[in-house]
């Protein structure tokens, strides 16, 4: 039973990491591409909804929570392009010419870069929706209840829950690039 948990710990050939960052980075990329459409495609109808003028010049905290936003989708674009570089370097990895494959050091970088990014979208996307999420409940708690009935200005407006689902998408892609960095730098610093 030791000799089975020591060959799982053991450190990867270059082949079989060259394979796992190849699929770990393919998996990325595509988790990544999708979690970060849908987020995009919300925040496209929050911003070009038709009252968004009046509802984010109402509300700040709606608007701060739009630019973050906004900044979470710029750093999955750019984590989608780093997640596919993972797939380039796997292909250099596994290159029969040692000149052209890349160096321990190279890799561990842009590994390291990879999960400096989503980590930093990660805080930025759990920022925004943290903010978008006090905003809904504070106009929640302002309106008496049954209040918007009878006055339909005091509802909860879409623009809120789009802004919120963008969010929460960006943390989900963030995520998965993160865990994608942080795993494949753990398994090759071994």
């Amino acid at each position: 039973m030791t000799n089975k948990l020591a060959s799982y710990l053991s450190p990867p050939s270059r082949r079989e990491f060259a394979e796992t960052f190849r699929v770990a980075g393919r998996v990325s990329f595509w988790l990544q591409i999708a979690l970060g459409a849908v987020s995009g495609v919300a925040l496209l109808f929050a911003i070009f909804s038709r009252s968004f003028s009046n509802e984010a010049g109402n509300n700040a905290g709606i608007g701060f929570s739009i630019f973050l936003a906004i900044v979470g989708l710029l750093l999955i674009c750019f984590r989608i392009y780093w997640s596919y570089r993972y797939r380039r370097l796997a292909k250099r990895l596994e290159a029969p010419n040692p000149a052209v494959r890349p160096r321990k050091e190279d890799i561990v970088q842009v590994l390291r870069i990879g999960a400096v990014s989503s980590l930093a979208g990660l805080l930025i996307a759990f920022l925004g929706s943290e903010l978008s999420v006090i905003v809904v409940l504070a106009e929640a708690l302002a309106q008496p209840q049954g209040a918007a009935v009878y006055n339909p200005e005091n509802v909860i407006r879409s623009l809120y829950i789009l802004v919120i689902l963008s969010n929460v998408n960006l943390i989900g892609a963030h995520f998965v690039g993160s865990i994608n960095s942080l795993w494949l730098l753990n398994w090759v610093d071994q």
